[in-house]
């Protein structure tokens, strides 16, 4: 009878001292061994090169929307049905209104066939909507492509394939690195479009997008490791909807998107109003955007490290809030409008960059894919909403209705998020 086997087994399971201690004289001395999980805090080359290509694809994604942001409402005024701001609205809100729908039909998509094909697809479906509002100079035309540019909803895909390429002790990580992506490719787009729009035009424009949605094909098919096809199981939905800590974060992103939409439908024609051509533009959010993302680095350790989360995430929705009432009551100035940009953008990445991660800290079990496509869908509503009512309020009662109406929206914002959990602090 073989007796070892079973002894292996008695032995396997005994506690391993991480130090051991021998007991002298005078004193106890105490010899390091070797931890084996000394090692686990760090992402393995395959985790970080997954994180950083789908963050990659991610932050892409959110170019496209945010490219056209600094610019669009400035440029609809030379094309026909450009001078109707409600339409305007509608052409910035449309890309939302298709992603916020499909969202979460695509990530039970990608539990069927596989990650790939679907993020793929959805990028493909892009760069065509991306090409169709670049071939053409009518408002009606670019609504369409901005539809079909919303109909490549991959972003619940992408965050799933980083949950199936990363481990648990890592996800929050990865997860972060896709909240801080969106807010580096937003200071891009916003830093960057006055820029290209000046040189190639807003057609130029979408089709440099759509170049860019090509190119992450590429990314996705030969850059991204492989993983093992996703087991199907169907979502309850319910779990994450009756989760009141997601809903409060579900309810801040939609606020976040819907206010910055409506945002980037005046802020342009302030700064055109100031004497500053929109081909300048950059001079303002550039020095904004680099000085927003130097203060943020501070809130954002302190948030992750410290475990001061809550106190980060209400104060930079306090930011956002002391924005809009400033753009709404003070003189419009180029320096001025400059000054409360950078507290306004200041708060804005900081929740960019944490929201992502909390959501996945705070998801019920295994159900991260299912509160992410929750997440992003909520997100794409409030696109939609700061798009068609920002425009509504413009064209009715003006530009400091937009401001005051955000204002409310975020204060309702800011009393919700009050009431949240402080997050366990990270061991």
């Amino acid at each position: 009878m073989r007796l070892w086997p079973q002894a292996a087994r008695s032995a396997a399971v005994l506690p391993v001292p991480a130090r051991l201690t021998v007991p002298h004289p005078d004193q106890q001395r105490t010899f390091p061994m070797s931890n084996p999980s000394a090692t686990s805090s760090r992402m393995s080359a395959s985790e970080k090169r997954a994180t950083v290509s789908l963050a990659a694809i991610f932050a892409l994604r959110m170019l496209g929307l945010f490219m056209i942001m600094p610019v669009f409402s400035i440029y609809a005024k030379t094309i026909p049905g450009g001078d109707n701001v409600l339409l305007v609205g509608i052409a910035l809100g449309a890309y939302g209104v298709t992603q916020s729908m499909l969202y979460i039909l695509y990530g039970w998509i990608s539990d069927k066939i596989g990650r790939k094909p679907v993020i793929a697809g959805g990028l493909l479906i892009f760069a065509l909507g991306s090409f169709v509002a670049a071939g053409t100079h009518d408002m009606t035309w670019i609504i369409v492509g901005r539809v079909i540019q919303g109909m490549g909803a991959v972003s619940s895909a992408v965050i799933a394939f980083i949950a199936d390429l990363t481990a648990e002790e890592h996800r929050t990580k990865a997860m972060a690195m896709v909240g801080g992506s969106i807010g580096i490719s937003f200071a891009v787009a916003i830093v960057g479009a006055p820029i290209v729009f000046h040189w190639v035009g807003m057609s130029g424009l979408f089709t440099l997008v759509g170049i860019f949605s090509i190119l992450a094909i590429g990314v996705v098919l030969w850059v991204v490791p492989e993983a093992p096809k996703p087991v199907h199981v169907r979502a309850p939905f319910a779990e994450v909807l009756h989760n009141v800590e997601l809903l409060r974060l579900n309810f801040g992103v939609l606020v976040l998107h819907a206010t910055q939409t409506a945002l980037f439908l005046v802020v342009p024609r302030i700064l055109e109003a100031g004497g500053l051509p929109v081909a300048w533009h950059w001079k303002v959010y550039l020095p904004v955007m680099g000085l927003s993302f130097v203060m943020m680095v501070p809130a954002i350790i302190a948030a992750e490290k410290r475990g001061k989360m809550k106190i980060v995430l209400l104060s930079a929705i306090a930011l956002i809030l002391i924005g809009q009432l400033l753009l709404g009551v003070a003189p419009h100035t180029i320096l001025t409008v400059a000054a409360i940009l950078f507290v306004y953008f200041l708060g804005f990445n900081i929740l960019e960059a944490s929201q992502p991660s909390l959501v996945s800290k705070l998801a019920p079990g295994t159900r991260k894919g299912a509160a992410a496509g929750v997440y992003n869908t909520t997100q794409s509503i409030g696109l939609a909403l700061g798009g068609v009512v920002g425009g509504w309020l413009l064209k009715t009662d003006g530009q400091s209705a937009v401001f005051f109406t955000c204002s409310g929206l975020v204060f309702c914002w800011l009393i919700i998020a009050a009431k949240m959990k402080a997050p366990p602090r990270k061991a």
